[in-house]
């Protein structure tokens, strides 16, 4: 799976963690249906870190991306325009 942060890059993740990364899409969705901005802070930085800890793709590859997440500046409004109801990770 490739995923694409905004202004970042893209880093490969494994598909066997597509289940871990869900679980984690899935507190972030939590925070800010709740509009919770106390707990969007922390749920979104580790979405962003369980990220980064992939394989980077180097720039020079193109790749299309499984899915994109917003710049790690993100405000909780602004994620709140970005989030369907199955979080930022389809599936």
């Amino acid at each position: 799976m490739i995923v694409r942060i905004m202004g970042e890059g893209q880093y490969r993740l494994p598909d066997e963690k597509l289940d871990q990364l869900n679980s984690i899409d899935s507190d972030l969705e939590k925070a800010v249906s709740a509009g919770d901005d106390g707990a969007f802070g922390p749920a979104f930085a580790a979405l962003l870190e369980f990220v980064r800890g992939g394989e980077r793709v180097p720039d020079d590859e193109l790749h299309d991306s499984d899915a994109i997440l917003p710049p790690g500046d993100s405000t909780l409004a602004e994620m709140r325009e970005l989030i369907s109801g199955d979080g930022l990770i389809a599936g």
